[in-house]
């Protein structure tokens, strides 16, 4: 059973134990029958506990638990400070206030403790990023310090896209990335809504893009961080990342051929992961022999084809007669496409 179904359980019982309650207190006033009301009010009472107990219970509960487990270390640490430090200052406030008249001297030391708690948490969270930066510049006295320091400090902001994608973890793994990986908010949020879709296949790619941010910021690959920036002017999200790194100074990676070609009018690090792909590929000479599995036919007559194991097209000269085999071919040129590399080849000679 999940939490959603066992509150709705709870919930039934306990608004419909409220409701049969103040029915029976209420039957005097509305004339009826003290059973008669109990049972009318104990249905409505199942009715809204059916409705209203996971809003009032279990979501709440999910929505703290999301917002804490995306929260990178750093900004959870600075927002706890901020609160207490809020609180300490409400402290300081409420008792000089405490000293007024009833209703005020009860009511506003309350108010003024969540006033400045809040404040204290949502200012100090918001901020996490210079205040660290601050701190961390005063402590990096000698240069050694100060050259990690400002590595560590080179934004890669990612974008939905690349979460989606899911090859950015294997990429961090390498080390060839140096910097600090940063997933803005508001492209935290757009997956989430992808991962809510009513479109199965979107839906999974959602949810495959948030496992992929959960591993990167869990795993410790390399440093990761969440950032509550935001562009409110800018409505779109690629517009709004594209903005950002403007702003910061940060880089951009991406699969995203638009995104990539916006980010570099604007003068932005574009970092396009299909590009990287493609520049890793296996690379053979004329000359040189290699095993090919030869899979369907190709355009030409007794022509065969069969790929390496990156995706690359090999095209084989009378490859037709070795179909479903494996078979050493000698590359005698190759082309380079927009796609990626092609070779023609033939079978080795014996």
């Amino acid at each position: 059973m999940t939490p959603d179904f066992i509150s709705r359980l709870v919930g039934t019982v306990i608004f419909a134990l409220l409701g049969a309650r103040i029915g029976a207190d209420s039957a005097s006033s509305i004339g009826l029958p003290a059973e008669v009301t109990s049972v009318i009010f104990a249905l409505v009472g199942v009715l809204a506990g059916l409705i209203l107990t996971p809003w009032l219970t279990v979501r709440p509960l999910r929505a703290v638990r999301n917002a804490i487990t995306e929260m990178p270390v750093d900004a959870l640490l600075t927002s706890l400070t901020g609160l207490v430090g809020g609180l300490l200052l409400a402290l300081l406030v409420a008792y000089p206030v405490s000293q007024l008249e009833r209703p005020w001297g009860n009511l506003l030391p309350t108010a003024i403790a969540v006033l400045f708690g809040y404040l204290g948490l949502t200012i100090f969270r918001m901020r996490s990023r210079e205040i660290l930066g601050m701190l961390s510049g005063w402590g990096g006295s000698n240069q050694r310090g100060r050259a990690f320091f400002s590595n560590s400090e080179r934004l890669i902001l990612l974008d939905t896209s690349v979460l989606i994608d899911g090859r950015i973890v294997d990429i961090a793994k390498t080390g060839f990335l140096g910097g600090t990986l940063a997933v803005p908010r508001f492209v935290i949020n757009e997956l989430h809504q992808v991962a809510d879709s009513s479109d199965t296949l979107r839906r999974n790619r959602g949810r495959h893009g948030l496992e992929k941010l959960n591993k990167l910021q869990r795993e410790g690959v390399m440093p990761f961080k969440i950032l509550e920036d935001d562009i409110p002017a800018i409505a779109e999200v690629d517009d709004k990342l594209v903005a950002l790194g403007v702003q910061l100074g940060a880089a951009i990676i991406t699969n995203d051929y638009p995104l990539n070609r916006i980010a570099e009018t604007q003068g932005v690090v574009a970092l396009n992961v299909n590009s990287l792909a493609k520049a890793v590929r296996s690379m053979y000479l004329p000359g040189e022999t290699l095993p090919i599995r030869i899979i369907q036919e190709g355009r030409d007559p007794d022509q065969g084809v069969g790929y390496l194991e990156d995706g690359t097209m090999v095209v084989v000269e009378g490859g037709r007669a070795f179909m479903d085999r494996t078979v050493n071919v000698v590359v005698s040129k190759f082309i380079e496409r927009d796609a990626g590399r092609m070779y023609f080849a033939g079978p080795e000679k014996k």
